[in-house]
């Protein structure tokens, strides 16, 4: 199923306060308002493991005991009671034993000090639990007058006299701000007030981040989540991010998590201990037309949550000709839809994954696309006898402070140019030259008397992308094929493990083509492609270096060059 994890590599599940905080918040806490207020709380395997997650120690030296993650982003369909989990998890914060105090030797008790009947009995080696020392709680809503879904089923455990919370004696419920029982309180903030006694805060929660996508939302979450960071270390502060899937281009809290999210899984980050859990599921189809595919897909989407929602109605209103099927894909499949002047459809790109490796000794053809500076420097195969798409390599600038004075290893480029005509059967290699003509010219040098696919005769790897009838019609057939599945990719799927160059690499070229915008050539009578503006840190190279190699392997197909011919090694037309 499409669902997506960032964790960190000494993740371990049985070492987790999560264990107690599930059996905590499901003896304690109830449904807030809504259809099934009052109504005990439960969760099944999916989200009981995002609460342990969300819980994770480490083991060992400084780490022992601390929280694994100072943030968690929790990414659903709508319906999917995130709201509802941010709350139990925000009660448990407050009032629960939330914090390591040990490792148990076995058949250690924990018992709420209430006298409520709350027990836990430790394992040898779990993890026990304290309370936080006077919490602070946020709860963030993005307007003004708002409280959120969150702050009231908060507010609801603690006020309603049949739920067990409303019992816990000294807390002092108000409709805006929770004292709790031994100092501290729970507050709700919007961005007017989110600076306001600043520095106190041990857990946040912000709920939609899809919606923060205002300078003055992004200030307020940038201000609080460097507020957390003042508590001590022993406080273990850490916030919560609640989403469904952002609009693209609006460059919302939640669009910069996933491409931090991104960033990790890729290996690109490289400054700091990557801190964040993620877990994001969603629901690909490629045509909505195809009921049982849409089915499938909200299945996907929902996972536990299908238990309660209605997937007719879900059905009924992607068919609905009044709404909007990109806002159906966002809210109810989770999965990310195109921009207005998208490229590439990510559905049908992601439909066009294999997890396979053009083999050395195979017949391709190479596209290459360079810079110097700030953009990046691609090169991609492409098989010649089914269109397979392989990233060889990608050279971005690094992130951070590590990119201040960066420039691509051009001996690196060269070397991996080289690797590809060692191993591989080339019979076309396509270049942009710009920024790179010393070495296209070398390139021509070294291979160009044996390619038979030529860009032009007296140059046969000089394809310019600057030609816009040309361009056009190469991103068009490029488009085209993914649309009929006439072309691959090669890499993992977004749940497996990326750990490999391989599968690192596949990512780079996924992220590439979805990054690409279309964009006016020739006095805006065709279409290219570009970077969303033109500072944009969103690379697209590899998305051109695809186009090129599978222009050049266009023109292998057309001229007849599908095969080797065994005795002799020599390329022929067949």
């Amino acid at each position: 199923m499409p669902h997506v994890t960032v964790r960190a590599p000494s993740h371990d599940r049985s070492r987790s306060l999560g264990w107690l905080a599930l059996a905590w918040m499901e003896y304690f806490v109830v449904h807030g308002p809504g259809d099934v207020q009052g109504m005990p709380v439960s969760h099944g395997d999916e989200y009981s493991g995002f609460v342990v997650d969300c819980y994770a120690l480490g083991e060992g030296g400084k780490d022992d005991g601390r929280l694994l993650y100072d943030s968690a982003f929790f990414s659903r369909p709508k319906g999917c009671d995130k709201s509802g989990l941010g709350a139990r998890i925000g009660l448990f914060e407050a009032l629960g034993p939330c914090r390591f105090a040990g490792w148990a030797e076995g058949g250690e008790i924990y018992r709420d000090p209430w006298g409520l009947g709350f027990e836990y009995v430790y394992e040898a080696g779990e993890p026990m639990g304290r309370p936080v020392t006077v919490p602070y709680l946020r709860i963030m809503a993005t307007e003004e007058g708002q409280t959120g879904n969150v702050y009231d089923t908060i507010y609801f455990n603690l006020t309603d006299e049949a739920s067990l919370l409303s019992h816990v004696p000294n807390v002092d419920p108000g409709l805006t701000k929770i004292n709790l029982p031994d100092g501290g309180e729970i507050t709700p903030s919007t961005a007017s007030s989110s600076s306001k006694d600043g520095g106190k805060e041990t857990w946040v929660c912000f709920d939609e981040t899809h919606l923060y996508n205002t300078p003055e939302l992004r200030r307020m979450y940038a201000t609080v989540t460097r507020n957390l960071r003042k508590r001590k270390k022993g406080s273990g502060t850490w916030y919560l991010e609640t989403t469904t899937m952002f609009a693209p281009g609006q460059d919302s809290v939640a669009e910069r998590t996933y491409e931090e999210a991104e960033a990790i899984r890729e290996a690109r980050k490289k400054r700091g201990r990557a801190r964040l859990l993620y877990d994001h599921r969603y629901g690909i189809v490629k045509d909505l037309k195809n009921e049982d595919e849409l089915r499938a897909a909200l299945r996907d989407a929902y996972g536990d949550a299908m238990e309660w929602i209605d997937e007719d109605t879900l059905v009924d209103d992607f068919y609905d000709l009044r709404n909007d099927s990109a806002d159906g894909k966002r809210y109810f499949l989770n999965s990310r839809t195109s921009s207005s002047d998208a490229w590439m459809d990510p559905d049908a790109w992601k439909l066009c994954r294999r997890e396979e490796e053009i083999a050395p000794g195979e017949l391709i053809t190479l596209g290459f696309d360079g810079s110097i500076r700030d953009d990046a420097t691609a090169l991609t195969a492409c098989r010649v006898s089914d269109g397979h798409l392989q990233l060889l390599g990608v050279w971005e600038k690094p992130e951070g402070p590590e990119g201040d004075g960066w420039q691509v290893d051009r001996e690196s480029v060269n070397a991996a140019v080289a690797d590809a005509f060692a191993r591989y059967e080339v019979c076309g290699f396509y270049c942009d030259p710009p920024h790179w003509q010393d070495y296209v010219d070398a390139w021509t040098r070294d291979y160009g008397e044996a390619l038979q696919v030529r860009a032009v005769q007296s140059r046969p790897l000089e394809w310019w992308t600057n030609r816009p009838t040309a361009m056009e019609q190469a991103l068009n057939r490029f488009v085209e094929a993914v649309g009929d599945k006439g072309l691959s990719w090669a890499g993992v799927d977004e749940a497996d493990d990326v750990d490999t160059p391989f599968a690192r690499k596949g990512l780079a070229l996924s992220r590439h083509v979805l990054n690409a915008r279309r964009r006016p050539m020739g006095g805006n009578r065709h279409i290219g492609i570009g970077k969303e503006h033109p500072k944009s840190p969103k690379k697209i190279d590899a998305a051109m270096s695809a186009t090129l190699a599978y222009e050049a392997r266009a023109d292998a197909v057309a001229a007849g060059i599908t095969k080797r011919k065994k005795r002799s090694g020599r390329l022929v037309a067949f």
